[in-house]
């Protein structure tokens, strides 16, 4: 009879992503973090600074209803 040797398959490399898709992911998700930021703060900003810069509640109310990806 023959005997019976365990399997132990290879280890898989781990492949090597590119900097340049590093790099643009991390830009990415900065840019959507930034976003995210940016309109949380317009939407506690008051009515008074609102005018001087020349937006309305309703202004304010569309852009904070976007999700972080959309611009």
């Amino acid at each position: 009879m023959a005997a019976r040797t365990a399997f132990t398959p290879e280890p898989v490399p781990r492949r090597q992503s590119f900097p340049f898709v590093t790099w643009a992911r991390s830009r990415l998700l900065a840019r959507w973090y930034d976003r995210h930021s940016q309109r949380r703060d317009l939407s506690e900003i008051d009515d008074h600074l609102l005018r001087d810069l020349g937006l309305t509640r309703e202004d304010v109310r569309r852009e904070c209803a976007k999700s972080f990806w959309q611009v």
